[in-house]
């Protein structure tokens, strides 16, 4: 028998706020490397276990528009190219990115199964997970909407459960039909609901047919269905990504997909997983699947401990010292430093939020930003002046501009930079330097087959990303 067609889709939206300092906006958590055990971003992990899954597709990948390039490099570095990287203008839930990746996938195959995936979940033992997404494939093909169910193997109040028809067994991977859905509990409900086999949690990863969930949405949220219809409707293309019509996805409900659909319909059966899953949520969730110590302590860097226990402690690039702390959650950055109490790591998003009322930078952005033609990061600045290291990838260009506000002077560090200054051009090696006056026509790019890497320095009356017209540009981005 023919295996079915699979496309992968990954929901890569959201900003891990509860990982700060680390994971911010600018820069969230799918895009790090969490786990002990690999280098590789939980995106890119997501899609490495599902490699081998028979009929695997590749995938349609779904995320804010401002990680359209990181979404890219990830995929560029484990050799993926995607059938299509959606991009959302800004976050709708799961319910509408849903829908949008069944219309994308039936333009592309007649009827797929689609697979659901978050892009920042964890999940150990991959054998079992194959052998639960080859169990559910069976229902699928019978016009079943599945949903996995992870075994509980503790009374987490961070998730939602599932209650099935009959209780579950973990062993025989046999599906029943899902009763009903429970809010996160308090801690009393949860110990009550991991007695019964009938409750699982909810992992909120999803496999059915791209017709059937298409026509469960026109039966129980049409107008999802209309405004994703009309957000793609024209095919607005930037490079590989496809970009959504902002008037109509702006109208979609902000709803999930269990509330749209799952909630309402009489389709979902709920698959048992036992795989060691874990939603990468928080700090002390990250700890629990880290490789620690004799004294339970996971360290990272340049860490100094002594007489400290049960503890995280992560370093960039300071020394950070530890003596006589139990249960913490240390994380050094080179913008910031966070300490926390382990117990207290899920309320590291309210702190956040914090930073982000008070109108502090370092509460959504990293030091280091992205570009499609690498990126560059902020190493010191004043009033009037501001030093960046900047990585041009090879054969990448930056736009041709100008700044009202600014002057620039690029020094080569390593590679080969080509420097275009108002219609002349010249090529600078290592420790050949450039200026670039106030108002003057230029473009920076690295002819070479490695990496370019210079430091600017900035000087005027404002440095702001905005201060930029663009005259030319390969990504579509000119002012004029």
């Amino acid at each position: 028998m023919t295996s079915p067609s699979i496309i992968p889709v990954i929901l890569c939206g959201g900003t891990g706020t509860r990982l700060w300092p680390l994971s911010r906006s600018s820069f969230p958590k799918q895009f790090l490397p969490l786990t002990s055990n690999s280098d590789n971003s939980l995106l890119q992990l997501t899609i490495q276990r599902i490699k081998d899954l028979n009929g695997i597709q590749d995938p349609i990948i779904i995320c804010n528009e401002e990680h359209r390039f990181i979404v890219a490099e990830e995929m560029r570095k484990i050799s993926i190219k995607p059938k299509a990287i959606l991009l959302e203008p800004f976050g709708r839930n799961t319910a509408p990115a849903i829908a949008l990746a069944a219309l994308k996938a039936l333009k592309i195959e007649k009827d797929p199964l689609l697979l659901i995936l978050s892009a920042d979940h964890v999940i150990e033992m991959v054998d079992k997970f194959i052998m639960a997404i080859e169990a559910g494939i069976k229902y699928a093909l019978q016009n079943r909407l599945i949903t996995f169910g992870i075994i509980p193997s503790s009374p987490e109040t961070g998730y939602g459960y599932i209650k099935s028809h009959e209780p579950l067994d973990e062993f025989s991977l046999k599906g029943s039909k899902i009763e009903s859905f429970i809010e996160k509990p308090d801690l009393n409900t949860a110990k009550q609901l991991i007695t019964d086999k009938k409750y699982t949690w909810n992992s909120g990863m999803f496999l059915f047919k791209a017709n059937l969930i298409i026509q469960e949405m026109n039966k129980f949220c049409p107008d999802i269905f209309k405004y994703c219809q009309e957000a793609l409707i024209k095919d607005l293309y930037d490079l590989d990504f496809q970009r959504l019509n902002k008037d109509s996805f702006s109208k979609c409900p902000n709803i999930s997909i269990d509330f749209a659909i799952m909630e309402k319909t009489n389709l979902g059966t709920v698959i048992p997983l036992s795989a060691g899953w874990e939603d990468i949520g928080s700090w002390d969730a990250v700890w629990k699947l880290a490789k620690k110590d004799g004294d339970g302590n996971f360290l990272k860097g340049n860490i100094i401990a002594k007489d400290t226990k049960n503890s995280y402690l992560s370093s960039e690039k300071r020394l950070v010292a530890a003596l006589g702390i139990r249960d913490m959650v240390v994380i050094e950055t080179n913008d910031a430093i966070l300490i926390a109490k382990m117990d207290q790591s899920q309320e590291v998003k309210s702190l956040v939020n914090l930073l982000k009322q008070k109108d502090i930078p370092e509460g959504k952005e990293h030091k280091k930003i992205f570009r499609p033609w690498g990126f560059y990061e902020s190493v010191a600045s004043e009033n009037k002046w501001q030093v960046k290291l900047i990585t041009v990838k090879p054969g990448e260009k930056l736009s041709l501009q100008s700044h009202k506000h600014r002057s620039e002077h690029w020094i080569v560090v390593d590679g080969i930079a080509k420097v275009e200054i108002d219609n002349k051009e010249l090529l600078l090696k290592d420790n050949q330097s450039s200026y670039i006056p106030l108002g003057a026509k230029h473009r920076l790019s690295n002819p070479g087959k490695n990496n370019l890497t210079l430091i600017e320095v900035q000087c005027g009356s404002y440095l702001g990303e905005d201060d930029i017209q663009r005259f030319e540009d390969n990504y579509g981005r000119t002012s004029q």
